[in-house]
């Protein structure tokens, strides 16, 4: 679903830019290591910071990135208009449908996207579903006990039933093949999670390699 108008003015401004780039992405990186060179999608791109920092900071190869809103996503195009045309594709997309191949990506980003759909577990299987084997999963999210409190409840819109906790998130995506252990990190009184899992193995070895 689409931001309201109050959470849209505070995921597009320099705050959380700042928190993105400097927290989220740094304790991504740390966990999971650099995608350099790599096909990558990020989910619900936004204004385009995530895109930005994933080439930027994690040496993606390309990146294709949606977000449902037109909005944002014109709002990318004029932010990213730097990156050459061949390494990045922007479009309007819908998680729980995403229209890419079967494996067709290295890696996919969630900057704090799946929390706002209705059937998030179809989204975690279209997550799935795209990355090849062995492919990663760079994710941040908000869990129920966030969506719970006062302002989120008052000011935001976002859909009431079936909401995760950080350890349920994890569950599920290791319920559909993503494997992450430990590879995660809650924060805030388990208002958010972090983490980077990888797809079809059990084995944290060939994780750690990526790592290096």
């Amino acid at each position: 679903m689409k931001l309201n108008r109050i959470e849209k003015a505070l995921m597009n401004n320099p705050v959380r830019a700042l928190v993105q780039r400097h927290y989220e992405a740094a304790l991504m990186q740390r966990i999971g290591g650099r995608v350099a060179g790599e096909r990558v999608l990020e989910i619900g791109c936004g204004r385009g910071v995530g895109t930005e920092i994933i080439f930027e900071r994690f040496g993606a190869g390309e990146v294709h990135a949606f977000d449902v809103d037109p909005e944002m996503i014109a709002l990318a195009r004029s932010r990213l208009s730097h990156f050459p045309v061949d390494r990045l594709s922007l479009f309007v997309g819908d998680a729980s449908s995403i229209e890419a191949e079967d494996a067709s990506f290295d890696s996919v980003f969630d900057f704090g996207i799946i929390h706002h759909i209705p059937d998030w577990k179809k989204a975690v299987r279209e997550v799935v579903r795209v990355l090849r084997p062995g492919g990663r999963f760079f994710f941040e999210e908000v869990t129920q006990q966030a969506l719970a409190r006062w302002f989120y409840r008052t000011f935001l819109d976002h859909p009431k039933q079936d909401r995760f906790t950080a350890i349920e998130f994890v569950d599920e995506l290791q319920a559909q093949g993503i494997i992450v252990s430990d590879n995660f990190r809650q924060w805030f009184f388990g208002d958010f999670v972090v983490g980077v899992g990888y797809k079809g193995s059990t084995r944290l070895d060939a994780f750690k390699e990526k790592k290096k």
